[in-house]
């Protein structure tokens, strides 16, 4: 529902170093095994099967060594093409459509309960009222009538600073991303950030470039514009000039914005502590005194107006862009943001763009899958107290535990052991070491909904509830300390990430399955893939930018200046790596955009091998398992995680906006730099899998 794109974490598939802002924290959480037992069951028959590794899946007529890639996910993914509703397929959406389908049942019996209360009760209402598809399509825009109006009024830019202003509080905020996160300088307290926002298309370079496919897109946003515009009420002619304004308005925004791979490679970019009253000099037609006073936030001493040149551009605008222009920009986002919410012919229009066009979807996800993607965005946690009490064995807990532990251990010996850092810098990285804290499952404490209140009426009003709740709530942390025992993913979320500023490691539930986890196989499947998502996490306190901040999660240097070049020269050795590997149509992976992505998991894959080797104990006998020996298993299985599908649309865009390769590089770039792998396959000098003199990289 916001216009505002929320800070993200570093994670496997988000790498962006400022933390999700998950709300404040209240009641002691019931866990799984102290849950009442609910008289419900799950009807695993009716549940996507979980997609373990087989031995079927490899085919044996490529040689590791030549490419492990192809060995282990080509005949898989030839005989799963992708569903018509995604845009990428392999381990990670076959378990995620495995978690959907759990949450599927889970919110039908929510739903079907009309005496339910508590998170039961949100839940079973907006999944009730988002499946109503007759009640959506007959209200038609009448849920966002009222906006629409305003906007027509607005007569000059200071009644467009005051929407603005007014929408945000809603939390709806066109503009920029306000929030609470973590003090670059002090990560124990919270303070308000502001930054850049805006724009329709992915990146900023989608609106200047002359690559064929981006040309393509920017002519089909125009028309997309256009043509919601017409089904709101629009005469074609005008439609067509407010599509035009539109995208005129948000190219002179685009020239003043960062680009997706400067914010991913330089997390100072959004700290730029003001006082308010610098602030308000800064951007005189947007007062930000103003705008705090509007959300309720007392004014602070400072607050960080991250990408300032942007907020300055957004200023003058207000007084030099046409009101008409400005008019055309929010109606077009108003009902752009609605339109999945809305009738059919809105959602179609919103998916034939987003998703077709940009994204090479053939076909709409169900509506009971969009439904649950709302019921995650607004109400995720809430949901997760329901997950966690079916879909999550307190054995799980305990090995994940068990592997962490071991990860660790692995970890702490090779940062003693690094011949190229400083005794005292490695003993700052030590220290970091040392404050790495895990968190896995599920949160010791679950957030409290008290106020939020649903019904069975609207699906549009009950998100809004939700989404200006989640707003005015996650504000009230700012200026007040952070509570470290937060999430920033939902435990029904198949991914897992690293919080610089608390220094964490978090692995919600739906993630411990396999092929990633499995608390009944052998260790080298869990170590070659949860071991390899653990190591992956933990490095990312020692990537390109994790790296910067210290064992108390502040924005330190804690390097010496000759540590630090031998660190560069070692991770620039990396872009060119990724930088010569060629994707789709002669496009090249970005080595420095998924730099940080790639010490994550050159590391973590050197360290859950050692991790492995540390777990077998005196007694250790390679048995092979499928003709595999352990070693090789371990590797097999790290490939297994990285088996994906793109559409080529899809892969275009992730190449120029995703701080991660591609999936098929991903699974081929660590190991082709380990000794170990070469052992494990006794693999050539020559063969096109092994890296080695100069070319072979070792950071971590």
């Amino acid at each position: 529902m916001s216009h505002s794109k929320q800070f993200q974490c570093c994670s496997l598939f988000v790498l962006a170093v400022l933390a999700t802002a998950c709300g404040q924290v209240a009641n002691e959480a019931s866990t799984p095994t102290a849950a009442a037992k609910a008289p419900f069951q799950l009807n695993e028959s009716e549940l996507v099967p979980l997609p373990r590794l087989t031995a079927a899946d490899i085919d044996t007529a490529v040689p590791a060594c030549s490419g492990i890639d192809a060995m282990v996910n080509a005949k898989w993914l030839a005989a799963n093409p992708m569903p018509a509703d995604k845009t990428r397929w392999g381990s990670f959406e076959m378990l995620r459509e495995r978690s959907l389908s759990v949450q599927k049942q889970l919110a039908e019996h929510a739903a079907a309960d009309m005496t339910a209360v508590g998170v039961d009760k949100l839940v079973g209402d907006i999944f009730a009222t988002g499946m109503d598809e007759a009640a959506l399509n007959a209200a038609g825009i009448t849920p966002i009538k009222t906006d629409l109006d305003a906007i027509a009024a607005l007569a000059d830019g200071a009644a467009i600073a005051g929407y603005l202003r007014e929408s945000a509080a809603r939390g709806d905020n066109f503009l920029f991303g306000f929030g609470p996160n973590e003090d670059f300088k002090d990560s124990t307290m919270s303070m308000a950030y502001a930054s850049q926002s805006g724009l329709g298309l992915p990146d900023r370079e989608y609106y200047f470039s002359k690559r064929e496919d981006q040309v393509a897109a920017r002519e089909a946003y125009q028309a997309y514009i256009a043509r919601l515009l017409e089904l709101t009420g629009a005469a074609p002619a005008a439609a067509a000039g407010q599509a035009k304004a539109v995208l005129e308005f948000e190219t002179r925004l685009a020239k003043v914005s960062r680009s997706s791979e400067e914010l991913s490679r330089d997390v100072s970019l959004y700290y730029n502590p003001l006082s308010v009253d610098e602030a308000d000099k800064l951007t005189p037609n947007f007062r930000w005194s103003e705008f705090l006073d509007a959300q309720g936030v007392a004014r602070p001493a400072k607050f960080s107006l991250a990408q300032p040149e942007f907020h300055k551009e957004v200023s003058a605008m207000l007084t030099d862009t046409p009101v008409a222009s400005w008019q055309a920009y929010l109606r077009f986002h108003t009902i752009d943001g609605a339109a999945p919410f809305l009738t059919d012919e809105l959602a179609n229009a919103n998916f034939e763009f987003y998703g077709k066009t940009l994204r090479g979807q053939k076909e709409m996800q169900a509506r009971w899958k969009r439904v649950l993607g709302s019921v995650n965005a607004q109400v995720g946690e809430a949901f997760g107290q329901i997950y966690v009490k079916y879909a999550f064995p307190p054995e799980s807990k305990a090995k994940m535990q068990s592997l962490v532990t071991n990860l660790s251990a692995a970890l702490k010996v090779r940062l003693e052991a690094l011949p190229w850092m400083s005794a005292e810098t490695k003993t700052k990285a030590l220290e970091k070491w040392a404050s790495f804290t895990p968190k896995i499952g599920y949160p010791d404490k679950w957030r409290d909904w008290a106020g939020l209140k649903t019904s069975r009426g609207s699906y549009y009003q009950n998100l809004q509830a939700a989404n200006e709740f989640n707003y005015k709530w996650s504000l009230g942390k700012i200026g007040k300390p952070v509570d470290r025992s937060e999430w920033g993913m939902s435990p029904q979320t198949v991914n897992a990430y690293y919080n610089p500023f608390k220094n964490e490691i978090v692995f919600p539930a739906a993630i411990l399955q396999p092929p990633f986890f499995d608390a009944q196989t052998d260790d080298a499947i869990n170590y070659g893939a949860i071991g390899g998502v653990i190591g992956h996490e933990m490095i990312h306190g020692y990537d390109d930018q994790g790296s910067r901040f210290d064992a108390k999660g502040n924005f330190e240097n804690w390097w010496s200046d000759a540590d630090k070049q031998g660190f560069e020269a070692l991770t620039g050795k990396l872009v060119e790596q990724f930088n010569a590997y060629e994707s789709i149509d002669g496009i090249h992976v970005n080595g420095n955009l998924t730099l940080g992505e790639n010490i994550a998991d050159l590391g973590g894959l050197a360290v859950a091998f050692d991790a492995m080797k540390r777990a077998r104990g005196a007694n250790f006998t390679d048995a092979k398992l499928d003709g595999y020996t352990q070693e090789q298993r371990f590797f097999l299985s790290w490939v297994t995680v990285w088996r994906t599908a793109y559409t080529p649309e899809t892969l275009k865009v992730n190449l120029t906006t995703d701080p991660h390769a591609p999936g098929n590089f991903r699974a081929i770039a660590a190991p082709s730099n380990m000794p170990e792998f070469v052992e494990a396959f006794a693999c050539k000098a020559d063969d096109p899998m092994v890296r080695s003199g100069e070319a072979r990289i070792a950071i971590w």
